[in-house]
């Protein structure tokens, strides 16, 4: 079995379609997407996009869809309880209202779809295991740790996983390592990727990066 990991899409369309042109040359059995579809520019049309991929698809959100449920909530409450940061913090206002304007754009067909989504999937992967997917670590949609956070720091987290891999977004930035006895995978961003990009190792676990022209191409 062939899984693409798709995460952190962020409502933009033109990489996703890029990048499930690559899912479609190598030949993916299913397609994991791993939060943070949105919020983005293309909310309804990226989401609409995933939802039909003709390919079987499990989703699992992040604090993205978390931020946007909690602004449905929010309009009708008075109150909003959740802000997607790893402080708590309430983010500045520019923020906020693409936040607002995500909610407007899903409600009222796509948010009960986001609502329904696990925190984390679980799949036997041909070669590679037990393979646990989340958004950032299985306890937090917000952590942050990168190829370079101290292991000690990690090991109380991933030790007692009873999984050969895990596989993570969040921080838009591929990486693959190990945690003590866990493989850990970070598998980058679809829409907003920072960092280098990653490569391949051969036991089938591939950091693929897609280029995505961004020219005008004119009047046709």
């Amino acid at each position: 079995m062939r899984v693409a990991a798709l995460y952190d899409v962020h409502g933009n369309l033109p990489a996703l379609e890029a990048v499930l042109e690559d899912v479609a040359r190598a030949h993916a059995d299913r397609v994991v997407v791993g939060g943070d579809v949105v919020p983005g520019p293309m909310p309804r049309e990226t989401l609409r996009r995933l939802l039909d991929l003709g390919l079987p698809t499990h989703f699992i959100y992040g604090n993205g869809e978390l931020s946007i449920l909690a602004q449905v909530a929010g309009a009708r409450t008075g109150s909003v309880t959740y802000w997607g940061t790893t402080s708590g913090v309430r983010p500045p206002e520019s923020i906020v209202e693409i936040y607002r304007w995500t909610a407007a754009q899903l409600q009222p067909e796509f948010d009960l779809v986001l609502a329904r989504w696990p925190k984390t999937l679980q799949l036997e992967i041909d070669g590679l295991g037990q393979v646990l997917f989340c958004h950032s670590t299985p306890r937090s949609e917000t952590e942050v740790f990168t190829r370079l956070t101290p292991e000690d720091r990690l090991l109380p987290l991933f030790e007692p996983l009873q999984v050969s891999m895990l596989v993570c977004g969040h921080t838009h930035m591929q990486f693959d390592r190990m945690i003590g006895r866990t493989r850990v995978v970070n598998a980058g961003s679809v829409g907003v990727p920072f960092g280098e990009p990653g490569g391949s190792a051969p036991d089938g676990v591939e950091l693929r990066v897609v280029m995505l022209s961004m020219e005008d191409p004119g009047p046709n």
